[in-house]
């Protein structure tokens, strides 16, 4: 069965809110796999990247029990990020009733994916309607430390109170048909009560009705910032108007300090960011490559209160194509512990990118940043021209006899 994948409405802010910062796997999963474990109505998991490794067992395992007890399972995966699943493993979930969805699913030409566009690159978990996951990390083992110097560095967010409900209603959109939705409309409550003090936006970006909203909500807090900005993203080459944002704050007398791979696990990703690299210095802006491992977060703090996490990197991918989810979070305790972590990140794991000294080059480097610049500018309007293809959300069937 499959069906177009049509996105709800916009969300708004909302009080009351707890959230607790989850660094790597490590903290991620333990977390994740419990309320899984917990879980006694529902469950409802999205993720860009489910592979069939010792993460991808556990996961597997945990919704295998839930729905062997009775428990209502989503699953809902990305068809390029997820393509080698085994019949096995997909089966034995479907067999156990876990309504396994992919989104987008593509089939190979000469052994290469040729779905690479528009992809469905959020990572939403929601309990029972009342807990929630969102952030950047796929249920893979390089998400842990043991799988070794290639282990990504990432963030995500367990979420309690009133925004879960619009993370709640919005993973229904993406894969219930109507029917199931109006079914299940009673399984969870639709208002929560107070978690906690932070206000907070669910912020989704789609190829409809919500193609910016997640860099608009960027530049807005980058326009009002006043003595701090940290972005640490793993993908960095966001549009003209994010860059003149930042340098704007920069050259006002905000510290606005951008925390990039060092240790890319796509060498691409550094040659991209390195080409604003003097853009960037030059208006003020401090750059640091974290150079542990793999940088794979997505999370961003602004003075004293604002932070975002999530799944959406700032390069054209995230802002232009891929579908994401993040969290915007207004919260001085929330906030402190994000620059904690981050400050800790560029004290003891990067190196300070320094600015390139004038010389015989400096009129290619003019000429250079000249061209990267229109290209930013003119680039969400090209992407336009990209393939905008319905995308659907294929159901897997239980085998005949089963």
């Amino acid at each position: 069965m499959s069906r177009a994948f049509h996105p709800p409405r916009s969300s708004r802010w909302v009080p009351g809110n707890h959230f607790e910062l989850l660094e790597n796997g490590e903290e991620f999963f333990p977390r994740v796999f419990h309320a899984i474990a917990q879980a006694r109505h529902e469950v409802m998991l999205e993720t860009f990247i489910l592979f069939e490794d010792k993460i991808g067992r556990q996961l597997h395992a945990a919704l295998l029990c839930a729905a062997q007890r009775g428990v209502e399972v989503h699953v809902l995966v990305d068809g390029f990020g997820s393509p080698d699943l085994s019949d096995e493993f997909v089966g034995s979930l479907v067999q156990a009733g876990v309504r396994f969805r992919v989104f987008g699913p593509g089939r190979r030409f000469l052994g290469q994916r040729l779905n690479l566009l528009r992809r469905m690159h959020r990572k939403i978990v929601v309990v029972d309607g009342q807990l929630g996951f969102i952030g950047g990390i796929n249920y893979s083992a390089d998400h842990v430390a043991d799988f070794g110097p290639e282990a990504k560095q990432d963030y995500a967010v367990q979420v309690r109170g009133p925004v879960v409900a619009q993370m709640h209603r919005f993973t229904r959109e993406a894969v219930l048909d109507r029917a199931e939705r109006k079914r299940l409309r009673q399984a969870a409550p639709q208002d929560l009560p107070h978690a906690g003090s932070a206000h907070a936006m669910f912020v989704t970006r789609d190829n409809r009705q919500h193609t910016a909203d997640i860099e608009r909500h960027y530049r807005v807090a980058l326009r009002a910032a006043r003595h701090r900005v940290v972005i640490a993203n793993a993908y960095f080459f966001p549009g003209y108007r994010f860059i003149r944002e930042m340098r704007r704050a920069a050259r006002r007398g905000v510290d606005v300090q951008l925390i990039l791979q060092g240790r890319p696990d796509m060498a691409i990703a550094q040659t991209a960011a390195s080409l604003l690299y003097d853009h960037l210095l030059r208006a003020g802006v401090r750059i640091y490559e974290y150079c542990e491992r793999p940088l794979h977060g997505k999370v961003a703090l602004v003075d004293d209160a604002w932070s975002t996490v999530g799944s959406s990197n700032l390069d054209p991918l995230s802002l232009s194509l891929n579908l994401e989810a993040n969290v915007i979070i207004q919260d001085s305790g929330f906030n402190a512990q994000l620059h904690r972590r981050l400050a800790h990140l560029i004290d003891n794991s990067c190196r300070q990118v320094e600015a390139s000294p004038t010389g015989r080059w400096e009129s290619l480097r003019l000429l250079r940043g000249y061209a990267v610049y229109h290209f930013m500018r003119w680039f969400p309007r090209w992407a336009g021209w990209l393939p905008r293809h319905e995308p659907v959300i294929a159901q897997a069937q239980p085998e005949p006899g089963t």
